[in-house]
């Protein structure tokens, strides 16, 4: 593959290249400590939930451009979080699978280099094998293994987190006005 050509994915800014090996550092310890990540989300969905009729209140399209801005700078640090609007980190070992260049979404594609790598930046750990990884430490492993609808991208840079405190999360997502 020539070096100077690149394809970003749906996700990526324009020109935004992987990051560096040594910049992985965070992601990886997400993927390392999925056990423990999962317990903390699953509390502060309680609190998203338990919230409902207070956000509600307020007016959800009111909320969306902050809470956005504060689930983008968190879930940005901790997991390379590509903001797709419909997140599945707790079903894929805290590994963003929007990460992947080619956007694969249900595993990874027939090209991971026999290091584990990305097939396309060879420096790039493969983002499912590290799910799978982060996926064994979890207690809700298992939801790795399940199929997941495709992105919807009209939820692109939409709040995920106002999605749970909705209850939104067992459908197609909720679009903007």
């Amino acid at each position: 593959m020539t070096r100077g050509i690149r394809v970003p994915a749906a996700f990526e800014p324009a020109g935004k290249r992987p990051r560096r090996a040594g910049s992985f550092a965070l992601r990886f310890w997400s993927v390392r400590h999925a056990s423990l990540l999962e317990r903390l989300y699953a509390a502060f969905e309680r609190v998203l939930t338990a919230s409902a009729p207070l956000l509600g209140w307020i007016g959800y399209e009111r909320l969306e451009r902050p809470v956005a801005a504060a689930e983008r700078l968190v879930k940005g640090a901790l997991f390379d979080c590509r903001m797709c609007g419909r997140c599945i980190l707790s079903s894929t070992g805290m590994s963003c699978p929007m990460n992947c260049p080619k956007g694969m979404r249900n595993g990874p594609c027939g090209g991971v280099r026999p290091d584990g790598h990305c097939e396309i930046y060879a420096e790039m750990p493969c983002v499912w094998v590290e799910a799978w990884k982060g996926a064994q430490a979890m207690r809700g492993g298992g939801a790795i293994e399940q199929v997941q609808p495709p992105v919807d991208h009209r939820l692109k840079g939409r709040s995920s987190w106002l999605d749970v405190a909705r209850g939104a999360r067992s459908g197609s997502g909720t679009l903007p006005s």
